[in-house]
């Protein structure tokens, strides 16, 4: 069973005067849990390459989305939280909340962090041209962003790179075109096969680079 440590669970690990964590074979340490460790001077009590496999779940699967966007998504981001709430998904909304301006790797970085504890399905990112944000959340193990821009590149991400966040253009889409492509995300499985040995190699390369 694979057991999610994150940053609550370091700090609370820290408040009681631990300095070591286990991380057992099998074990998920966030990335914002290891830059927690760092700054707190933490070390992991068992050496080794944590494991960076988070399946991504079948159409059927898709309960729970986390949402987030910039400055420049964000009216595209609360017209998508009802859109995604009246076809019954659960939607965590990590921002941002209004439209002052903002930072977008904070957002994307946010959406990633609830994939990866568990708390969400996928996600869904907002910002001006959809690039930006992608950049970001790739940079994070086990993310799979996709910039989708019609309903053929939306159908692509799932079947064939089994991707876990969608991100759109809040310039460049309108938002029934969004909506259209949110709609294929949603219908569309993973195909497996040929595929997944692609993706294999992706999290091999993931599993060599991000070493305790």
């Amino acid at each position: 069973m694979k057991n999610v440590i994150t940053e609550r669970d370091i700090l609370e690990s820290y408040q009681k005067g631990k300095k070591e964590i286990v991380v057992r074979q099998n074990d998920i340490l966030t990335p914002s849990a290891k830059d927690k460790m760092n700054d707190l001077k933490m070390v992991i009590a068992k050496s080794g390459n944590i494991k960076l496999d988070i399946p991504t779940p079948t159409k059927s699967a898709f309960k729970k989305v986390a949402i987030g966007a910039d400055h420049t998504g964000f009216e595209l981001k609360e017209i998508l939280k009802k859109f995604l709430s009246d076809k019954g998904l659960a939607v965590i909304d990590v921002g941002t909340l209004n439209k002052e301006s903002c930072d977008y790797p904070d957002f994307a970085l946010a959406v990633a962090e609830k994939i990866i504890s568990g708390e969400v399905e996928f996600g869904i990112i907002a910002d001006a041209t959809g690039i930006p944000s992608a950049i970001t959340a790739n940079k994070i193990p086990t993310i799979r962003a996709a910039t989708c821009y019609n309903e053929f590149t939306a159908w692509s991400a799932r079947s064939h790179n089994n991707a876990n966040v969608l991100v759109v253009g809040a310039k460049t889409l309108g938002e029934e075109a969004v909506k259209a492509i949110i709609n294929k995300w949603l219908e569309t499985d993973f195909s497996g096969e040929r595929h997944q040995k692609r993706l294999d190699k992706i999290t091999d390369i993931e599993n060599k680079l991000f070493k305790t």
